[in-house]
C-alpha cells in the first residue's frame, strides 16, 4: 500500500495548498475593502480560476485513487472527506470574490462608519479555518470542537454589525446601499466561518468515525 500512502500524501499536499490560496484570497478582500483598494480587490478575483482549477485536480486525484485502491474504513474516511473539504474551500474561495467585488463597489464612495468588527470577524474565520485543517492534519478531534464552539463568536459579531448599520440606514437613509454591501461582507464572512466549521466537523468524523452535529447537546458532551 506504499503507493496509496504516497497518494494520500499528495493529496493532503494538494489540499493544503488551496487552503493557502483561499485564505490568501480572504485577507486580500477585506484588506482591499479597508483600504479602498481595487488592484488588490481584482488580484482576489483573478485568483479565483487557479481556486477552481485546483479544485477539479483535487476531485480528480480523489477519483482516481477511489478506482485504484478501493479504501476501505478509516482510509475511506479520509479520501471522501478530503473531497467534502476541497468543495468547502472552493466555497470560501467564492466567498472571497464576493468580498472583493464588494470593496470595488464601495472604494470610490464615502465610507458608513470605520471598519472595525467587519475586519475582527474576518480574523475569526480566519483562524477557525486554520485550526480546522491543523485539526484534520494531526487528527485532532478535541481542536476539531473547539473550531466548532467558536463559531457562535462570528455569528455575534455578524448580528452587531447588522444591528449598527441598521442604525446608520434608519438615521440616514442616503447610506442604504452602502451599508446594504457591508452587511453582506458580513454574510459572507459568516458563510466562511461556517464552513471552517464544515471542515472541523469532516476532520472529527476521520479521525474518529464518528459525526459531529453543530449547535448539539452531542457536540458539547464529547
Amino acid at each position: 500500500m506504499k503507493k496509496f500512502e504516497e497518494e494520500i500524501i499528495n493529496l493532503k499536499r494538494l489540499l493544503l495548498e488551496m487552503a493557502a490560496s483561499v485564505e490568501e484570497m480572504i485577507v486580500k478582500g477585506v484588506k482591499a475593502l479597508k483600504e479602498r483598494n481595487m488592484i488588490l480587490a481584482e488580484e482576489v478575483i483573478k485568483s479565483d480560476d487557479k481556486v477552481n482549477k485546483m479544485e477539479i485536480e483535487i476531485d480528480n486525484l480523489v477519483i482516481k485513487i477511489l478506482a485504484l485502491y478501493q479504501p476501505e474504513a478509516e482510509d475511506l474516511r479520509n479520501v471522501t472527506m478530503i473531497m467534502k473539504i476541497n468543495n468547502d474551500l472552493e466555497r470560501i474561495g467564492d466567498h472571497a470574490v464576493n468580498i472583493a467585488e464588494r470593496a470595488i463597489y464601495l472604494a470610490d464612495k464615502p465610507s458608513v462608519k470605520p471598519l472595525i468588527d467587519i475586519p475582527r470577524m474576518a480574523e475569526r474565520a480566519m483562524e477557525m479555518l486554520r485550526q480546522s485543517l491543523d485539526a484534520f492534519i494531526n487528527k485532532n478531534t478535541g481542536l476539531a470542537v473547539e473550531v466548532c464552539k467558536k463559531d457562535d463568536e462570528v455569528d455575534f459579531l455578524e448580528n452587531q454589525i447588522m444591528r449598527e448599520l441598521l442604525t446608520y440606514m434608519i438615521a440616514d437613509p442616503s447610506t442604504i446601499d452602502r451599508a446594504l454591501f457591508l452587511i453582506l461582507v458580513s454574510r459572507d464572512l459568516e458563510r466562511v466561518a461556517d464552513l471552517a466549521t464544515n471542515i472541523a466537523e469532516e476532520a472529527f468524523y476521520i479521525a474518529s468515525g464518528k459525526i459531529l452535529k453543530h449547535h448539539t447537546l452531542e457536540r458539547e458532551q464529547v
